[in-house]
């Protein structure tokens, strides 16, 4: 079965702290939002310490661990909310 780069991550990092190692630190700008109906809450403050270019973190009313599936439409808000500004960002003025 294919697996993703998320997957991997999980795996990377449960491996990691399994032999007392700390897992490899993400460098990438990182948006985290929390649903109310997930396994487990998780504090922003523990997002901010694991996630150190945190750049979007949000706690919504509705949705949980499928919350693409559960809430389609917040779920892409979020998103768009979290790397919209990043998009922006990098989309090159046109030559003239």
């Amino acid at each position: 079965m294919p697996r993703g780069a998320a997957h991997r991550r999980l795996l990377d990092g449960l491996n990691a702290a399994a032999a007392g190692q700390t897992p490899p630190e993400v460098s990438i700008p990182t948006g985290f939002t929390t649903f109310p109906g997930e396994i487990w809450r998780t504090s922003r403050t523990w997002a901010e310490k694991a996630y150190p270019n945190l750049t979007y973190c949000n706690e919504v009313d509705r949705g949980g661990h499928f919350a693409a599936w559960e809430e389609p439409e917040l779920f892409a808000t979020e998103v768009r909310a979290a790397f919209g500004p990043l998009r922006a960002a990098q989309i090159p003025e046109p030559r003239r």
